[in-house]
């Protein structure tokens, strides 16, 4: 990986970390078609640089992630599955990270999903707040949580609709998530970095360096998403989102098939 690469796979994390339409679907593509997404330095780049994104998370909500004993509970309930799934399924997810083709088939379906979502649960008033999400809300969003393992699935997408599916606004299922990630992307950063250091690996300084740019990168990159974000997606819905999964999936399918055809050839 070289920094050019580094900057480009940290604006994609920013950017979509926090869209329904699946970051590390978009970064295992994006390092497929840089040649790099089997390069265990790149699979622990990913998950690393998200310490960027969600210190964005608690720089824009400080004074509400700073909150009572009762709200962190919560999102320690809504972080257990994600653990227990993560722990069991690690090296079959570690397999999936490398397949385009599920990334694209996520997207398609998940694509679907967010064009019928709306209408499935009624929005609500954006009156509510986070803290009053009951204790089995918060772990049955997590349950949905950890259909993210699945690449192309996207995190944020399926912790949002697992709230609107417990009656929550599109607003409050949206900054729970952002929430959520916080304590579910650092654990998984660990888990990744004790893996890394377990099988034997250790970082040189220039990657050290890239860890570093692909951080401050994420994070200035997500600050502007989740603020954008968050405002579009209480007035227009999940509509458009859902048609770029589509596209975007399809376009994998097809760039991937083709290139295997010219290599056949």
């Amino acid at each position: 990986m070289d920094y050019i690469q580094a900057i480009i796979l940290a604006i994609i994390e920013g950017i979509t970390e926090f869209l329904p339409v699946s970051s590390t679907g978009h970064m295992i593509i994006a390092s497929s078609f840089f040649g790099i997404a089997h390069d265990d330095f790149t699979k622990l780049f990913t998950i690393v640089i998200q310490l960027g994104t969600i210190l964005s998370v608690v720089i824009l909500y400080f004074k509400r992630f700073f909150q009572t004993i009762d709200f962190y509970f919560k999102l320690l309930i809504g972080f257990i599955p994600a653990v227990v799934l993560g722990l069991l399924l690690s090296d079959f997810i570690d397999g999936l990270l490398e397949n385009p083709i599920t990334v694209a088939i996520s997207l398609i379906i998940g694509g679907v999903i967010l064009l019928k979502v709306d209408d499935w649960f009624t929005p609500k008033e954006e009156t509510q707040v986070v803290k009053e999400i009951s204790y089995s809300t918060a772990f049955k969003i997590g349950m949905f949580q950890c259909l993210a393992m699945i690449p192309g699935v996207s995190r944020s997408g399926a912790s949002i609709v697992g709230g609107m599916s417990q009656k929550l606004s599109r607003t409050t299922a949206a900054e729970f998530s952002f929430f959520l990630a916080v304590p579910t992307m650092l654990g998984a950063t660990v888990k990744k970095c004790y893996d890394y250091y377990k099988a034997g690996f250790v970082l040189s300084d220039e990657q050290v360096n890239l860890l570093i740019i692909g951080n401050v990168v994420g994070f200035i990159v997500a600050m502007i998403a989740i603020k954008s974000f968050i405002g579009f997606l209480s007035k227009n819905g999940f509509k458009l989102f859902g048609y770029y999964r589509i596209v975007a999936g399809i376009a994998v399918l097809l760039i991937h098939f083709f290139v295997q055809k010219l290599t056949i050839i």
